[in-house]
């Protein structure tokens, strides 16, 4: 049997967590527009949560192009910190990990299944989110910047099942149901026009960076997922809610108030798409109307 030898501890003190060598923090809080202080409290992970919700849209352009989107961080930074773009919940759940690590949080990695829309279906696992652990908190909180419905969270919510939670101007709730697992079954709820609906079911299963590869390519390039054929773009503002759905925009305002119209054709959407949710195609994306 061969035999290895311990490598010698290194006297290098290791980096503090906001010295990340990959992430441009910096850059990135700048796009969301959050100077506060850089801290790993409950209150960070809100206020950061909610400014990255109305400073980078959602959007699935990529995927409806043909190709699936880089998870790799240095590319996520060209595109959501750098460039006028969005992405999907596996790119703003991977880059917004990222941040929380920098800014000292502790993070896991999940995995949901969407609900809404389902009518009973049990779907697959295609929805990352994350669990977020503060120093010195014996709670943990469900954080999620990248699911792409007005129901979605503003803010992150403690993981506490049964109690109503006011993020910011929506109204959420966690509760756990039965299942045959062997971990808690969670089930987030937001209460839309008098009425709880679920949003996605999940666990605290962690799931590694490979897992979403695989997950990502599959939404992105299945010929039986909408997100391949049909435009999906979101903005959330202290105003109000901007939802794409193919050719149609629904406008929703902060009193509840909504306003829907088709577009007419592709220049109106790609403007549409450019100044009410700071999407910038590039000049040789074509698509199709």
């Amino acid at each position: 049997m061969a035999h290895t030898t311990a490598p010698a501890t290194s006297s290098v003190p290791a980096p503090s967590p906001s010295e990340s060598p990959r992430l441009d923090l910096d850059a990135y809080l700048a796009r969301i527009g959050w100077s506060g202080r850089r801290e790993a409290s409950a209150e960070t992970l809100r206020s950061v949560h909610r400014a990255h919700i109305q400073g980078i849209p959602f959007e699935n352009v990529q995927p409806v192009l043909g190709s699936a989107p880089s998870l790799a961080l240095d590319d996520l930074q060209a595109k959501l910190v750098r460039s006028r773009r969005g992405g999907y919940c596996f790119e703003h759940n991977t880059l917004f990990a990222a941040v929380l690590e920098a800014l000292g949080f502790g993070v896991t990695r999940l995995a949901a299944r969407v609900r809404v829309g389902a009518q009973g279906a049990v779907r697959p696992r295609t929805h990352m989110l994350l669990l977020v652990d503060v120093p010195d908190e014996s709670r943990q909180y469900l954080a999620d910047v990248g699911f792409g419905s007005i129901g979605g969270l503003l803010e992150a919510i403690p993981l506490t099942a049964g109690s109503e939670v006011h993020d910011g101007g929506r109204t959420h709730r966690l509760v756990r149901e039965p299942h045959q697992g062997l971990e808690d079954l969670w089930v987030l709820q937001a209460f839309q026009e008098g009425a709880w609906f679920d949003q996605y079911a999940f666990t605290r299963e962690p799931f590694e960076p490979s897992d979403y590869e695989v997950i990502n390519w599959h939404v992105a390039t299945n010929p039986r997922s909408p997100f391949q054929h049909t435009l999906y773009a979101q903005r959330t503002t202290p105003d109000g809610h901007l939802a794409l759905a193919g050719h149609v925009l629904v406008i929703t305002r902060a009193d509840g108030t909504c306003e829907k119209r088709e577009l007419t054709d592709p220049a109106e959407l790609r403007r549409v798409l450019d100044s009410d949710f700071g999407i910038e195609l590039p000049e040789t994306a074509r698509l199709e109307f």
